[in-house]
């Protein structure tokens, strides 16, 4: 993103960077095995590039692709993505004090590009929104950072999944790495009772729903905004 080329000389982008770091190959495992599970749904390349690149949210991703398979309704894969990604609802509302001051189209770069794992590792280091122009230029820094690192891991894998799909088995699981990555992130996280409360009724939902035709399971256990 354009934006990022007036941000990566701070310091805060390479401490971003450096923060995300150890998150990067559970990422870049998840999105290898999305670039597989997609050319594997029979969508083309160019289909799962676009997918790629336009939707950039994993969960979403997952969970569209077999509902594309089953030959659900446009209305429900909609439907899905939307419960799928309410928390970045939840996720904008947070942030927006810290971006407001930004040009409409900086302010549109940072939401596509921002995601769970740098969500939490932002406001986990800034708890409150800058008050100086200084302290503001340093917290998107280091929210550029996390964005780009993360990003970067998620792009090239998805790409060299789509490009080795049929070289690559979709039982060897690589995918849940990144699901392993993202609980301990959730347990990090459950530092409050209303927190672990929201957790378990995520994981309550889930498995209720689990039994739900065409596996729209997978848009209950991703309602948590943790």
């Amino acid at each position: 993103m354009f934006f990022l080329s007036r941000l990566n000389k701070h310091p805060a982008f390479i401490q971003g960077l450096r923060d995300i770091a150890p998150q990067s190959p559970g990422i870049a495992a998840w999105g290898l095995m999305t670039g597989v599970a997609m050319v594997k749904s029979d969508m083309s390349v160019f289909e799962a590039v676009a997918m790629t690149f336009m939707v950039f949210a994993g969960s979403s991703q997952l969970a569209a692709i077999p509902l594309i398979v089953a030959g659900a309704p446009a209305w429900i894969i909609l439907a899905t993505g939307f419960c799928v990604n309410l928390r970045f609802v939840v996720f904008s509302l947070h942030l927006r004090p810290y971006l407001m001051h930004l040009p409409l189209w900086q302010r549109l770069g940072h939401g596509y590009m921002t995601t769970d794992i740098s969500y939490v590792l932002f406001t986990r280091k800034y708890a409150h929104p800058g008050q100086s122009n200084d302290l503001r230029h340093e917290q998107e820094a280091y929210l550029a950072g996390n964005d780009a690192l993360n990003w970067l891991s998620w792009m090239l894998a998805s790409l060299v999944g789509i490009a080795l799909a049929n070289l690559i088995p979709t039982h060897w699981g690589l995918g849940f790495a990144g699901i392993l990555c993202l609980i301990g992130i959730q347990c990090s996280l459950a530092s409050s009772r209303m927190r672990l409360l929201a957790s378990v009724v995520a994981g309550i939902a889930a498995i209720a729903a689990y039994a739900l035709p065409l596996r729209l399971n997978h848009a209950f256990h991703k309602v948590s905004p943790f």
